[in-house]
């Protein structure tokens, strides 16, 4: 059985999607229901989350794993912080393996941390997606599809459609039948039936996309 959300009824998301766009509905009956992501509104470190999604930008797991164990081990903490990242210079960065721009993303954010221009959890529940948007996009190294990918995983918006991202954009290619990806802007336009599921709908392209790829492989999500 799907693990259900707090406060989501996911029921009701998959009967309004189906209802209201019946070629995702013959997709949707034949992925059958999802389950909720891994990690799907548990509490987060919104800074610490940031920083680990800069050391990840345009790298393997693998090879981001390690840099990101190496910079743990060289501040002494698990928590990538103002405080703690401020115990390495930018040479001990570049000694773990961090860009010299992903060495400037990291001061950046550690900067705003401090100016209190990172909103925390508890002020993030009570605004609206695009206002948290607008406030981490700044962040040197952090776009809109992280900030996204954020609203979705980690806080759990249900109603979230990243346009720019490749995989969502070859899974309404294959939904519509069509022989072009939509543009960012007609995947909006052609979102709006979803909402205010769209971080459900968002799900399902993603699976339909994989059915896409030889031998089932994930398509690549944009970076920022």
């Amino acid at each position: 059985m799907p693990r259900h959300p707090r406060g989501f009824d996911v029921d009701q998301a998959l009967a309004h999607l189906q209802r209201r766009d019946r070629r995702l509905a013959g997709w949707i009956g034949r992925i059958g229901p999802l389950e909720a992501p891994a990690g799907w509104r548990r509490p987060f470190d919104p800074v610490d989350a940031l920083a680990r999604a800069i050391l990840f930008q345009q790298l393997s797991g693998k090879a981001a794993s390690t840099i990101v164990g190496r910079v743990e081990a060289a501040i002494g903490s698990r928590r990538l912080h103002a405080d703690t990242l401020a115990r390495i210079d930018d040479a001990g960065l570049r000694a773990c393996g961090v860009s010299g721009n992903k060495a400037l993303a990291l001061r950046d954010l550690a900067r705003r941390e401090q100016a209190g221009e990172i909103p925390s959890t508890r002020q993030m529940a009570w605004m609206h997606h695009e206002a948290i948007v607008e406030a981490l996009v700044p962040v040197r190294g952090i776009g809109r599809w992280t900030v996204e990918m954020m609203l979705m995983f980690r806080l759990g918006r249900p109603d979230i459609l990243p346009v720019d991202d490749l995989g969502i954009r070859k899974g309404a290619q294959r939904v519509d039948g069509s022989d072009t990806m939509p543009t960012p802007r007609e995947l909006q336009a052609r979102g709006e039936r979803w909402g205010p599921y769209r971080t459900w709908a968002s799900l399902y392209l993603w699976r339909i996309a994989d059915f896409a790829e030889a031998g089932g492989a994930r398509t690549n999500r944009s970076q920022d």
